[in-house]
């Protein structure tokens, strides 16, 4: 089966050849068709599965004849990085056709975000904060909208952005509107919310269980918590380890694993919500060019970054819910490719491993990288203890306090000797 197979626009079949696209995945051969006939649609697909396009491409076909000027289609995504891979997405599936569009999401100036709103791009992509920021305006009228999609719905309602939805709803115009709802993982809620919000859908392999790409090879590495850092360093020396995405449970752990790397000749980059917009798109495009081999991140990238050929995801620590694994590990295999997913794991951690285990019905090997001294004493702790943490805060300011009320007495001195003569 190919792409030729849906009633596709020639100008939307010549955006998809231009990009190699060829076959299918399932989800879009499962999607395509009853989303382009206009049917409400939910879909469990797993993170890397091919779903951007599966509901990118029947909103193009809807749109590639009707008149411009008018937003159509909003695409709701839980992170900036998401909003902005859809809407790279969305300008590469039709660079061939006039339809337009815009990502709107937090970090960088709203002045071209309300340009977009008011010359009514075709396609808008939202994170639901940011959204509502521009929904308090008038020019921010969605009053054309005639598709909404919910893509990482789970993702959103796990960063507790179910009242900002809702909220969304109420703004949107309550006229007839196609809603199409993708989650890589259907909880309670998640169904409750589509029974809400979707009209007689098309129900896609929602009766399947959680799992993570099938390219994917796992491993999990025991190691002290202590001897992480040094391993990682001798993972990166083996052969066919071209690029590394690793997740730490913290942004401090991010930090101070980047830095770390970095210190010993490790071109490194990180992600996390601390890091500006600026810097999280910045260290994006270094690690996408090839200019760092290593990105650490917390979660907050897990949904959002799409890199080609990422070789290994390495669970730097292990994460507490499973749905995190998933989504963290199908950053690589992605589009049907291959990929590695390592896990270092801690005596502390064994327990949240087998709750992924038990979470993806199979256990994952441990297995020893041959050379690596497992007994050896490690020189830097990766971890400040907390308590170590708030006294050199509390040192901080103390000194900034002392230099502030030095400054301050210079600054009198002058006028103090200048009133005695008087």
């Amino acid at each position: 089966m190919s792409f030729t197979s849906f009633t596709l626009h020639a100008d939307l079949l010549r955006g998809l050849d231009a990009l190699g696209f060829a076959v299918p995945t399932p989800i879009q051969k499962d999607a395509i068709p009853p989303a382009t006939e206009g049917r409400d649609v939910l879909a469990c697909a797993m993170t890397g599965s091919g779903k951007t396009a599966a509901f990118l491409l029947p909103i193009l076909q809807r749109l590639v004849d009707r008149p411009r000027g008018v937003t159509r289609a909003l695409v709701l995504a839980p992170t900036r990085e998401l909003a902005a891979q859809i809407d790279e997405h969305r300008r590469e599936l039709a660079r061939f056709t006039r339809i337009g569009g815009a990502a709107v999401f937090g970090g960088v100036a709203l002045g071209p975000q309300e340009q977009a709103f008011r010359r009514g791009a075709d396609i808008l992509v939202s994170t639901p904060g940011r959204l509502l920021d521009h929904l308090q305006h008038s020019y921010a009228r969605l009053a054309g909208l005639e598709v909404l999609v919910l893509d990482e719905a789970d993702r959103m309602l796990d960063m507790g952005f179910l009242p900002d939805i809702r909220r969304i709803m109420r703004a949107l115009p309550t006229a007839r509107r196609q809603t199409l709802l993708f989650a890589a993982t259907l909880p309670p809620a998640i169904t409750a919310l589509a029974r809400e919000l979707l009209r007689d859908p098309v129900m896609i392999n929602v009766e399947r269980p959680a799992a993570p790409a099938v390219g994917v090879t796992h491993a999990a590495y025991p190691v002290a918590s202590e001897l992480k850092l040094p391993l990682l360093l001798e993972l990166l020396r083996q052969p066919g380890v071209r690029n590394m995405l690793v997740f730490t449970r913290t942004k401090h752990r991010a930090n101070r694993l980047a830095d770390g790397l970095g210190r010993r000749g490790v071109a490194a980059e990180r992600i996390h919500g601390n890091r500006s917009q600026a810097q999280r798109t910045q260290a994006l495009a270094a690690f996408k060019a090839g200019a760092c081999h290593v990105l650490v991140a917390t979660d907050v990238a897990a949904r959002g970054i799409d890199v080609t050929g990422l070789s290994h995801v390495v669970n730097f620590d292990v994460p507490a819910m499973p749905e995190d694994y998933i989504h963290r590990v199908g950053r690589t295999a992605r589009m049907e490719a291959v990929g590695d997913a390592v896990t270092f794991v801690s005596p502390a951690e064994e327990a949240d491993l087998r709750s992924i285990e038990r979470a993806v019905g199979t256990r994952i090997p441990r297995v020893t990288l041959p050379g690596f001294d497992y007994t050896a004493r490690a020189t830097e702790r990766l971890e400040v203890p907390m308590a170590q943490r708030i006294a050199a805060i509390r040192t901080r300011r103390a000194e900034e306090r002392a230099r502030s009320r030095a400054n301050a007495a210079r600054r009198a001195a002058p006028l103090g000797r200048a009133s005695h003569r008087r």
